[in-house]
């Protein structure tokens, strides 16, 4: 686990190093000058696209921060040369006001550790409490400060909150990053929106428009021309100039056909479900794509979904699941918490949704927290609440926080594991005194909740490098159950029937054919049921009103199977009578990839492949 702030305390401790080696001493008095007027006009004429887009398109969806009474928002250019101020002075004197006024310089060599000229060096978020200050002139406030990088990934600037609040301010910082992150993607959608495909997406469907959301764009080819930090954070791979269908295993035809108006379900890079919404540049993303300080979501149970599956239906002759079910439906209705483990993708957010819709509990509101998705500097705000005014940034409403949202429903804490040390305490006390007290509030309240959490690791792994408390480990381990692996069910062909009856369409066959079975069977299902659910959507899609084939079955599945060639085997002994056996196929369907990859019994991406090495240029459609 990231501990964020020893992050911070190493970036401070770096850049006073760095004062030091600049000649700086800490009672230096702060060099601050102000620009003539002509480069102060060039200055701005410079940076007009900046100013815009941040004053314009992004702040007045923050205004609870600009309400706030003593917080100061500044935009700097790459040199840390002030573009921009909004917001309250009042916590200034008259002599500090001149330091914030346009044009001002606050890099590092000049003043010293400061939220802005460290951000600037680093490339990074940091906040610079009042001590942390390298000269001591600066020590009078806190600064919040992230980034900014435009559509090519260059730094083009600053954002920074600066207050004198001694109240808690980790919020903030995380505050700035949302507001960074929606004036990049402001500066991603404003030059790509007109004549490229905007693809956006996230972990969970109700994220995909929020800012935290990965964003990319790609042209008719499927180049990949921009993406935001989060998408590659997400994927974890370096995005630019890559092609999208390496990154989801789909067609340029199929993503640019996707539905623009529901989220999609796709795999990305083989092993990550993600959601997703691909806009054409008809489309106005603008409208939807709004910044938005939402990460949480509240989930209310759908029966008529095929999302909301029966708790009968998970499992059809597994042990190990059938134990996981009959024990999780005994301790559901009594105070005990419930802690389900399992890989990634073995259903347990299915697991979990089917407990509450069968539960006394069903008509109050599924409230889902994906601990690894929030960022750390929120997470506390989003789950407990705040007191309007109880750090600079919060609402001027107030937050009454998911956990009261559970209140006499159930509380999904996914990725538990990976929640934040000090959050962890403040779980613990609610857990223990079953109330909840708001940041900035000394009123405690009252709160029902089904407890049920979700990790991928073993948290009992976790306490002993202190990562996960050991008491609120025995807190939320009431009873623990474990999903398998799809590979590790003994019920897996009545699943893989299962599957594809809950996906098909009335007209298509009812069962999947005999040979497709057994290759499910000798599959390793890396991604489990997530991925076997993608696999046999897109199958479903490709086979019209056919019996699925080896054909519709996404190359990458034979990858994972070690049989890539098993669908080209049955007709060619020799590379030369390969190419023969394409070219004659190719030219007699003139040049038609689907009915020659049909014919020929291969996928589409081994058809382009074999043509280009007979040096037969085609784009892939």
């Amino acid at each position: 686990m990231i501990d964020s702030q020893q992050i911070q305390k190493e970036l401070i401790a770096d850049s006073w190093e760095r004062c030091r080696q600049f000649g700086l001493q800490q009672n230096n008095i702060p060099c601050f000058q102000q620009p003539e007027t002509g480069t102060l006009k060039e200055l701005l004429h410079n940076n007009q696209l900046l100013i815009n887009t941040t004053c314009n398109e992004v702040l007045p969806y923050y205004e609870h921060i600009l309400s706030n009474s003593q917080c100061l928002i500044l935009l700097t250019d790459q040199q840390g040369q002030v573009l921009e101020n909004w917001g309250d002075k009042r916590f200034l004197n008259k002599d500090h006001k001149a330091f914030f006024q346009t044009g001002i310089h606050w890099p590092e060599q000049l003043q010293g550790t400061n939220a802005i000229g460290t951000a600037l060096a680093t490339g990074k978020s940091v906040q610079i409490k009042r001590d942390e200050h390298y000269l001591k002139a600066n020590r009078y406030m806190t600064g919040s400060a992230a980034p900014v990088f435009d559509a090519e990934r260059q730094l083009i600037g600053v954002l920074d909150v600066s207050s004198d609040s001694y109240l808690p301010q980790s919020h903030t910082l995380g505050m700035v990053k949302l507001m960074t992150q929606s004036v990049e993607n402001r500066l991603i959608i404003n030059k790509f929106q007109k004549q490229y495909f905007l693809l956006s997406f996230n972990t969970h469907p109700e994220t995909i428009d929020s800012p935290w959301a990965g964003l990319l764009a790609f042209n008719s080819e499927g180049l990949i021309l921009a993406a935001n930090r989060r998408a590659e954070h997400i994927l974890e791979m370096s995005l630019l100039l890559s092609d999208i269908r390496r990154v989801f295993d789909l067609s340029l035809s199929e993503l640019k056909q996707a539905s623009s108006d529901k989220p999609n379900s796709w795999t990305a890079l083989e092993k990550y479900q993600m959601y997703t919404r691909v806009c054409t540049p008809a489309d106005q993303l603008s409208v939807r794509q709004k910044p938005s300080t939402t990460i949480t979501s509240i989930k209310t149970p759908n029966t008529s979904s095929r999302s909301g599956i029966n708790i009968d239906r998970l499992e059809f002759g597994d042990h190990r699941v059938r134990r996981a079910v009959l024990q999780a439906q005994k301790v559901f209705e009594k105070d005990i918490p419930i802690l389900v483990y399992g890989e990634t993708g073995v259903g347990k957010e299915v697991f979990i949704k089917a407990l509450h819709q069968q539960g006394s509990r069903s008509d109050k509101p599924l409230v889902a927290v994906n601990c690894a998705a929030i960022p750390a500097e929120l997470i506390e705000s989003e789950l407990f609440g705040y007191e309007k005014g109880a750090f600079t940034g919060a609402s001027s409403q107030g937050s009454i926080g998911m956990i009261r949202k559970a209140h006499k429903g159930t509380l999904f804490l996914d990725e538990i594991g990976d929640m934040p040390l000090k959050a962890q305490a403040r779980l613990l006390r609610v857990l223990q005194e079953r109330q909840v007290t708001p940041l900035g509030s000394t009123q405690a309240y009252p709160v029902d909740i089904k407890l049920v959490s979700a990790t991928n690791r073993s948290l009992k792994q976790l306490v002993e490098p202190g990562e996960f408390r050991q008491d609120l480990y025995y807190r939320v381990n009431g009873l623990s159950v474990t999903l398998p692996s799809l590979r590790e069910r003994n019920d897996r062909s009545r699943l893989f029937q299962e599957i594809h009856q809950l996906h098909r369409n009335p007209e298509q066959p009812d069962q999947l054919p005999q040979e497709i079975l057994e290759l499910f069977l000798q599959h390793p299902w890396p991604g489990n049921i997530r991925q076997l659910v993608n696999v046999v959507q897109v199958a479903l899609a490709l086979s019209d009103d056919d019996p699925i084939s080896k054909w519709h079955l996404p190359e990458d599945f034979f990858d994972d199977l070690g049989k890539i060639d098993s669908v080209e085997a049955d007709s060619h002994d020799s590379t030369e009578n390969n190419d023969k056996e394409t070219l004659r196929v190719f030219q007699q369907h003139k040049g038609n990839i689907s009915q020659t990859a049909k014919i020929l019994g291969v996928s589409r991406n081994t058809l382009y492949k074999r043509l280009k090495s007979l040096g037969i240029k085609q784009s892939k459609i």
